[in-house]
């Protein structure tokens, strides 16, 4: 904390600007310590606080559009791209498809409290075609919350933010032993989570003709097609496959009672 407290207090604006920057197009950085430091700078009269202020809030908009205007054109493969390093990708995609499903373009104003939710909120809101207005209106709030809340603990409490980092500095060795043990147990944490999920990595498969033909024999009576889409991709105006039963994979509980037991079950989604 203080070795960054010493780059915010030398480099400023540009060091803050870059971290908020990468953490907007989803880079694993830590931009609530940046900006609690630059609190604290501007407590300490290091920086002006409505141009750190100014500059943090640029950078998340800038991070932020650019990947509402990938989500647009790229849909659902950014998606999965921003979600690949997580233990389990698909629960990282319905995650934030359902904070949209609940709280609708609100989620824009909590996002980027939410680990996970921050990054795939704006290109989840591209590939829902949300206009650009509103998502620019509403991203700019959730962004302008964020940064002042942290900046806003770095400018009120520097003082003990100070006495914590010489008290760090005071047990540099237990504390660098501790960080060394719980960075272990994370990693076998993450990892058991992996063996965990392994098993939902792989999605079984069926090619477009094999269920074409089946639905062509007398096995047609014995199959039930889902249309799994998820919310903001689906309308009652939509096109379905002919036959297909919508249901809403937000609010699996409640459908899933509704589907019988007896035939083959096959699911498409976007």
């Amino acid at each position: 904390m203080n070795h960054l407290f010493s780059l915010i207090a030398h480099h400023g604006y540009l060091l803050i600007f870059a971290v908020v920057l990468a953490e907007a197009i989803g880079m694993p950085v830590p931009a609530a310590l940046a900006l609690v430091a630059g609190g604290a700078a501007a407590a300490g009269h290091t920086l002006s606080l409505p141009k750190a202020l100014a500059t943090a809030i640029a950078a998340m908009l800038i991070g932020d559009t650019l990947l509402f205007i990938l989500g647009r054109y790229m849909g659902w493969s950014l998606l999965g791209l921003l979600c690949r390093l997580s233990v389990n990708p698909e629960s990282c995609v319905l995650r934030s498809a359902e904070s949209f499903y609940k709280r609708g373009k609100t989620t824009l104003l909590i996002a980027k409290f939410i680990p996970g939710v921050n990054t795939m909120a704006p290109p989840l809101a591209g590939s829902m075609r949300m206009p650009f207005r509103q998502f620019i209106r509403f991203d700019c709030a959730g962004a302008s919350l964020y940064i002042l809340a942290y900046g806003g603990i770095g400018f009120i409490f520097r003082d003990f933010l100070a006495a914590l980092t010489r008290g760090f500095q005071a047990a540099s060795h237990v504390f660098g032993e501790v960080l060394f043990a719980a960075a272990i147990v994370y990693t076998l944490y993450r990892f058991w989570l992996y063996r965990k999920n392994k098993v939902y990595r792989v999605v079984p498969r069926v090619q477009v003709e094999e269920l074409a033909r089946k639905l062509q024999t007398e096995e047609k009576d014995k199959v039930l097609i889902l249309d799994v889409r998820s919310h903001g991709y689906y309308d009652p105006h939509a096109e379905r496959i002919k036959g297909s039963i919508r249901i809403e994979p937000n609010n699996l509980t409640e459908e899933l009672k509704t589907i019988p037991k007896d035939k083959d079950v096959y699911l498409y989604c976007t």
